[in-house]
């Protein structure tokens, strides 16, 4: 017997924020916590955290989550960050996304959402 533990549906949400103060992208200490912040807000459950820093410049910080993961890439040299976020449950990572961009203050974005598994007709529209 099988039991089920959840729906196999979620909302993967990437976005490409350019025009981002150089400074702030390389400022892995202030991301964490912003990632932190808005994936709180979201509803996801962080399991746990992983950071690097590249040299001379950038972060990438990844966040394991008990709904999927989430991720940022950023690019000083190009004032901007990779951001990916993915939620299975009730979990909504366009509202981490829409936290980081408030938080970053972009002057250009762009967003990709994707319904992924089995999601209901009026959500895949």
């Amino acid at each position: 017997m099988t039991v089920a533990v959840g729906e196999f549906a979620g909302c993967h949400v990437l976005a490409e924020l350019r025009g981002v103060d150089a400074g702030l992208l390389d400022d892995l200490a202030h991301l964490e916590v912003a990632l932190k912040r808005a994936l709180a807000a979201s509803g996801a459950t962080i399991l746990e955290m992983s950071s690097h820093r590249f040299v001379p410049q950038g972060v990438t910080i990844l966040a394991l989550l008990a709904e999927s993961h989430a991720s940022l890439h950023t690019y000083p040299e190009h004032a901007a960050v990779f951001v990916d976020v993915f939620t299975c449950g009730a979990a909504d990572p366009r509202t981490a996304v829409d936290l980081l961009t408030h938080e970053l203050q972009p002057g250009q974005v762009t967003v990709q959402v994707i319904r992924r598994g089995d999601t209901p007709p009026e959500a895949s529209a």
